[in-house]
């Protein structure tokens, strides 16, 4: 009985297996990474898995420390006058990263029942500790390096990592306050990389975390709604497109998915629903530029005075847009061309002249609005042809 006692004991108590033995030895990143890849499977079990990328980490955060330091280093000796030491910025950076990269997987082997059948991490809390701080926001600032070099590829391999390790699980208890005022930021923009290498996956990702920020919330939003849009070719997209947009806006209710739900439902011909959103949010905010100015500018052809009612109610709200200025006028200059002349044909063209006017004010080089020829058609029509004011309104057009 004794005998099997001890048999079982020794069982229970084995060493390390010769293949873990072996990556414990090595003493770079790169021979141990390649060691893992080639023996994972000759591994005994998850913990000596764990164990081996754990290694990974040791030998990434090493190799991080040791430019750090000599970073910390130069900044005294800089102070002292002294020559400061030469610091392999590269090796530092992607250092940071494969110790992160490495923890993900270490914690993830980490995290499985053990032989009793119980969870108990041996690397979560250390990792969190050394990796929290200092590799992260390394990413920060090699990937602000990278994107100064127009090395966008890099410098959104590492605003990637930063931004997806924040949700690694033994990164769950960390202090998150001080990378509050960037966070979002970088999310944002790991964001747009990818979605510039058409990852459109991943860009989605990265947009939904840089919403959570709500400095980045609008912007972040805006850069969703491409994504989802990229690439429609067939009426089947527009409409699978107008779908998830509508989902998108039960979700979130704002301005800028309404407006492009609206132009999408226009586009593609369903104009009772796309008037049924606009009334909607009237309904709710009677107040809504955005409403008020679309309804304006849809109805413009159709029916010009009734457009105007929108229009200036919208202009009453932002009186600094010049393109709404010229809409207005425009709307009134249209009902003044259905009048017989008289005095109320006269009278419209005369306040589509201050809306006109109030237009080139604000956009005098007309970068956004072109109120050059409506201007001078209503001065025209107003003044008549060879007036002073007319001969100016269409210098002004032709400038």
């Amino acid at each position: 009985m004794m005998a099997m006692m001890l048999v079982a004991s020794a069982a229970a108590f084995a060493g390390d297996s010769p293949a873990l033995k072996e990556i414990l030895k090595q003493k770079s990143y790169a021979d141990a990474e390649a060691l893992i890849q080639s023996s994972l499977s000759q591994l005994a079990n998850d913990a000596e898995k764990a164990k081996a990328y754990n290694k990974l980490v040791d030998l990434a955060y090493d190799a991080f420390m040791a430019q750090n330091t000599i970073v910390t280093e130069n900044q005294v000796n800089k102070q002292m006058g002294k020559e400061e030491k030469p610091v392999d910025e590269k090796l530092m950076a992607e250092m940071a990263y494969n110790a992160l990269v490495a923890a993900q997987e270490c914690d993830k082997y980490d995290q499985m029942p053990n032989e009793k059948g119980k969870i108990a991490p041996k690397f979560a809390e250390k990792n969190a500790q050394r990796l929290w701080v200092g590799p992260r926001n390394q990413l920060v600032n090699s990937g602000q390096e990278a994107l100064q070099a127009k090395d966008n590829a890099l410098a959104r391999k590492y605003w990637q990592m930063f931004t997806l390790s924040d949700a690694f699980p033994f990164f769950k208890d960390c202090d998150r306050e001080q990378q509050k005022p960037f966070f979002g930021q970088v999310a944002r923009f790991a964001a747009i990389f990818a979605y510039q290498d058409k990852d459109m996956e991943m860009s989605n990702k990265l947009a939904d975390i840089a919403m959570k920020d709500p400095e980045e919330y609008e912007n972040a939003l805006n850069l969703k709604m491409e994504i989802m849009g990229d690439g429609l070719t067939t009426k089947e997209d527009s409409v699978n497109y107008i779908n998830k947009l509508q989902e998108l806006y039960v979700e979130h209710k704002t301005n800028g998915i309404m407006e492009k739900l609206y132009n999408m439902l226009t586009a593609t011909g369903e104009k009772a629903a796309a008037e049924k959103l606009l009334d909607d949010a009237l309904a709710v905010d009677p107040n809504n530029f955005v409403a008020l100015a679309d309804k304006g500018m849809g109805l413009l052809n159709e029916n010009p005075a009734e457009a105007s009612k929108f229009l200036k109610r919208a202009f009453e709200i932002k009186s600094d847009n010049a393109v709404l200025a010229t809409y207005l006028a425009t709307s009134i200059s249209m009902q003044a061309q259905n009048l017989e002349d008289g005095p109320q044909k006269k009278e419209l063209y005369k306040e589509a002249i201050t809306y006109f006017d109030r237009a080139k004010e604000l956009d005098p080089e007309r970068l956004q609005a072109n109120w050059g020829y409506n201007r001078y058609n209503a001065y025209y029509n107003y003044y008549g042809e060879d007036a002073p004011e007319t001969k100016q309104a269409e210098a002004d057009y032709k400038y």
